[in-house]
Order: C-alpha cells, then structure tokens, then sequence
C-alpha cells in the first residue's frame, strides 16, 4: 500500500493554494520536500504573516507583549498568551520583534526550577515554588519555544532539565494533580494526555541538540503510547482496554487536549512504524470521505482571537496531517 492511494484527485493542489499560506508553508515541505530555506516556503512563511489571522492575533496583543491578563499567561482560555503562541507557532508563524516580546512575557511566569505556573509569582517564595504539574502547559510551551527559534535560550534549557529530573524513570509520564480523576479507569500511572504534549515539546528539539538522556525519555514515552494503542488508554470495568471516543474525532488545533490523528503525526515524525499503531491509522483511513478532503470533527471556534475552518466541513488542516501521516507510515 502506498499514501498516494489516498489521496484525492486535486487535493495536493487544494492544500498549495495560495489562499492558505499556513497549509501551503507546511505542505511544501512535507508533501513537496522542500527545505525551509526553499524560495517558495520562505514565500509563504511571509505570507503568513499577512494572513487574517495572524494579523488578527497580533493586532489583539498588548504593547507589553502579553494577551489578555498580564498576570496569567493561560486565562482566559484561548485567548491568553500561551494558547496564542500556541497557535501562531502552528499556524507557521516566524519569530518577529512583536513575538519575541510575546515570548519574552512568557518568561515572567517561570519559576526558579524552570517549571512554569500559571500565575505571575508575587514574592520570592513564589518564584522559588516547587509545584510540580502542569505538565501538558509546559510541553506546550517548549513547542512554541522551539518552533520560533529560543532552543538555545538558557530559560529554555532550564525548562527541559526541569522535565527531564521530573521525568518519572520507572512508570513513564509526568505527575499532575488532575490526573487521573478515577486511578482505576485508566492504564497509564501518570498523566497521559500531559505526557503527550511533553513528548511533542522534546520531539521538537533539534535531533543534533537531543542529548543522550532526552533521547531516552522520548523512546520511554513513545513505548508507553504504543501500549496504550494511541487512543485505547481507558479502563473498562472488566479490566480491558477502552477508546477514548473523543480522540477518534480529529479537530485542529488541539491545545491541552489531543486525538489519535495528532498523536500519529507526532510519532510519524518521529520514524516510528509499529503494528500497535495500524488501529490509529486504519480510523484515519475509515475517516476518508470520497473526495480524499478530511473533515473538521472538533474546532474550538467562537473561543479563539480568529476562526480556524468550518467545523464539519472539509478540512485543509486535518487533510495535510492525514496525508503527511500515510506518507510517512506507507511510504511511496
């Protein structure tokens, strides 16, 4: 079996328009292999930044960097500055002066540990907290940290030593004090939606910059995925396995939360080809309307700075993560 079995008659076409620099940005890179120095992606990288949006997103943002609240980075929901840089990096925004001044309001979050909180520190003691969860707010932001450049920030490095001594060696994952509502209803022992986005902040670290340590938290990490089936980490009462049905609708972007489809693009690009994964990847194929053009099945529109697709409607988003996932996995 080879990807261009799936894909649609025009669809490749569809997702290079010019009409959605984002799409196309990423698209000519992973389904044209083009590098990022290619003229053609550093053309739609510009673009980008002229896209509704992103104008839109930057226009909202407050001359001292921040969105919404100063004093709490994820407050209100969807609108404050991590969900923000979240999108921007994703959307294939650049590092320009106005997100480095996003990013550098980041910093103020930061505690002494490197670990981030929600919350601006108030005292010393404050910033000397030794809280330790979050883990899916601080995957996030080593993502964005990574996508726009900042992997050699010392803040940076200080946040992925912080993870990395955090790093549960014997079970895998992240502690959260969320998690797990009801220890019996799931297999992972630690936080597996958190573990996820810490997985896919480490993946995003330059291979030439993954120390030996990093490199074996992510093998731990993907190995505990691979147990779970990617969307099968439910307890049923009988002790077997059990989907999680909201992962097996695939929306874009996903936040804190995650679905099969994201899962598989991180592990895909990671080079990760498993028997454990053919049941993620077969709800991708079944997925497939006839047209070859995937469908938006969770969108958090009407809560963002900017709308992103229609939902239910074909989807550019979830086509290019679908495609880029079969590439990978079937090759060809």
């Amino acid at each position: 079996m080879k990807w261009v079995e799936f894909v649609g008659e025009g669809v490749i076409d569809w997702l290079l328009e010019s009409s959605n620099p984002s799409i196309r940005f990423w698209a000519l890179q992973h389904l044209k292999d083009m590098d990022m120095d290619h003229p053609d992606v550093v053309a739609a990288q510009k673009a980008i930044m002229k896209s509704p949006c992103v104008k839109t997103i930057l226009g909202a943002q407050k001359s001292e960097g921040h969105w919404d609240n100063p004093d709490d980075m994820y407050l209100p929901k969807y609108t404050a500055s991590t969900h923000t840089l979240l999108i921007l990096a994703e959307l294939g925004a650049k590092r320009t002066a106005a997100i480095e001044r996003g990013l550098e309001s980041i910093f103020r979050f930061q505690r002494d540990s490197g670990h981030f909180l929600t919350e601006t520190p108030k005292t010393e003691r404050g910033r000397a907290s030794t809280v330790k969860d979050g883990c899916c707010l601080d995957g996030n932001i080593l993502y964005f940290m990574n996508h726009f450049d900042y992997h050699e920030d010392p803040r940076v490095k200080q946040l992925i030593e912080f993870q990395i001594e955090y790093h549960s060696d014997d079970v895998g994952g992240w502690k959260c004090r969320a998690y797990p509502i009801d220890k019996s209803r799931v297999f992972p022992e630690n936080c597996y939606m958190g573990g996820i986005k810490l997985l896919r902040g480490l993946a995003s670290i330059p291979v030439k910059k993954r120390s030996k340590r990093i490199r074996g938290i992510i093998d731990q990490e993907v190995e505990i995925v691979l147990e779970n089936r990617i969307y099968k980490y439910l307890r049923a009462p009988d002790g077997s396995r059990k989907d999680k049905a909201g992962w097996m609708r695939f929306g874009f972007p996903m936040f804190y939360q995650s679905d099969a489809l994201e899962v598989l693009d991180l592990l895909t690009g990671l080079g990760v080809h498993n028997a454990r994964m053919q049941d993620a990847i077969d709800l991708v194929i079944a997925n497939r309307p006839v047209d070859g053009k995937w469908l938006l099945k969770d969108s958090f529109n009407g809560k963002m700075l900017c709308d992103i697709e229609v939902k239910h409607k074909p989807s550019k988003w979830i086509t290019l993560r679908a495609l880029r996932v079969l590439r990978r996995y079937y090759g060809g």
